[in-house]
């Protein structure tokens, strides 16, 4: 279905299923298109879905479809459905083996087809399908007798390191970047999905008193590069800018985006910087340059997580907001920004996510930014539960209207 006509198809959809339909002989008037208005659909470790593994076929449909349903009932227009969570897959992959978390056991067919359905689904709906690929992580644990016997990660265990209690592949491997690209693309091969997304995960977060075992591969591979962290950036700039490339050869409008943690790198580390200090900085920890990925054009969109209340010491959510704006100022990459919605109402949190209109401020103080597209908030399950009514004073506040998918 092209674009246009889906445009005009989401409106009725989503005006139908969010309101009930407009009154006879008037019409409802059209939000602004443009506008992200997404939800992440986690499935490693059946955090939003399935609701566990081993679900019959028809099961795991119906809880998907109800997440869908609900996404259209509060007024969101894109999922964002994890498709490759770890170094596994929701469709029928020409690369790896099916995911676990469908059935209990990596490798086995579900008897249906996951990412096929939900993209027909989304878009009877009126909503956009980003498929979200995980790049480099292979399993919860680090025993690789564990994966499917046919598991790439088996069958090259040189490609893989432990690290932190997980098995990751090493992105400092030129063939590890060639294969992980690959899985990737063969989703996009088969399916039109809208957009390939990418969640923070590039090289793992630091772990206190572990190293990330890449000394081989920097031997072989890192000699031109004046420090091992310049090595890194640039495997995974490598991995960025090839992929954003393949994606416009394999399937030209399908759009490209990454959410990643929210902070680049502290004022007291680069002037350039954010006003934060944050113990994990993009840059140096995670090795991915996101705020250059923006700055040079990579990327279609970026959703930073920006996970923090307004006020919040270390990364306050009101000094975040205009750094990203004046970062995508003047790009082409679309700013949306990423929301805690699963902070709300949890007793572990700081005072602020207890009430209800914390994140419905956020939305406030971000419509004075005009670099902001919109918002995505983590995760379904919270959308559907929504314990303390935040989401509900989201749509309340901000979401008078349904709004086409951002296109």
């Amino acid at each position: 279905m092209g674009r246009m006509t889906r445009r005009a198809f989401t409106v009725a959809a989503l005006s139908a299923l969010a309101t009930g339909g407009a009154a006879p002989g008037r019409a409802r008037p059209r939000a602004e298109a443009g506008e992200m208005r997404g939800v992440w659909i986690a499935t490693v470790g059946n955090r939003d879905w399935p609701s566990a593994p081993g679900l019959s076929a028809d099961e795991q449909r119906r809880e998907l479809t109800a997440l869908l349903d609900t996404a259209v009932r509060r007024r969101l227009n894109t999922v964002f459905l994890q498709v490759r969570p770890t170094a596994d897959a929701l469709w029928p992959s020409s690369y790896e083996p099916w995911s676990q978390w469908l059935t209990g056991t990596q490798g086995e067919d579900p008897g249906w087809d996951p990412l096929g359905t939900a993209l027909t689904e989304a878009h009877a709906r009126g909503l956009e399908l980003h498929a979200w690929f995980n790049p480099y992580r292979v399993a919860l644990h680090t025993d690789p007798g564990r994966l499917a016997p046919a598991h790439p990660a088996r069958l090259h265990p040189e490609w893989v390191v432990a690290y932190g209690g997980k098995l990751y592949y090493n992105p400092g491997l030129p063939e590890v970047r060639a294969f992980v690209e690959e899985a990737i693309l063969d989703a996009v091969r088969m399916y039109p999905v809208d957009a390939v997304h990418f969640d923070d995960y590039f090289y793992p977060y630091p772990v206190p008193g572990q190293v990330f075992d890449d000394d081989d591969a920097y031997d072989r591979h890192g000699a031109a590069f004046p420090t091992r962290a310049a090595w890194r950036r640039d495997n995974i700039d490598r991995l960025v800018r090839e992929t954003a490339a393949r994606i416009a050869e394999v399937r030209p409008g399908t759009r490209f985006g990454i959410s990643p943690f929210g902070v680049w790198r502290n004022a007291a580390t680069d002037p350039l910087g954010s006003d934060t200090r944050a113990g994990v900085q993009t840059y140096d920890d995670l090795y991915a340059d996101t705020r250059g990925w923006v700055r040079d054009g990579l990327l279609d969109y970026v959703v930073p997580q920006l996970y923090w209340n307004i006020g919040f010491a270390d990364a306050d959510y009101a000094k975040l907001l205009p750094w990203w704006a004046e970062t995508a100022q003047g790009s082409r990459t679309r700013l949306y920004i990423g929301e805690a919605l699963y902070k709300a109402g949890d007793p572990a949190q700081p005072a602020a996510w207890q009430d209800p209109a914390e994140l419905s401020r956020h939305l406030t103080l971000a419509a004075s930014y005009p670099q902001v597209r919109g918002h995505a908030f983590f995760s379904a399950t919270e959308v559907a539960a929504d314990p303390i009514g935040a989401m509900a004073r989201v749509v309340a506040d901000h979401w008078a209207l349904p709004a086409p998918p951002p296109g």
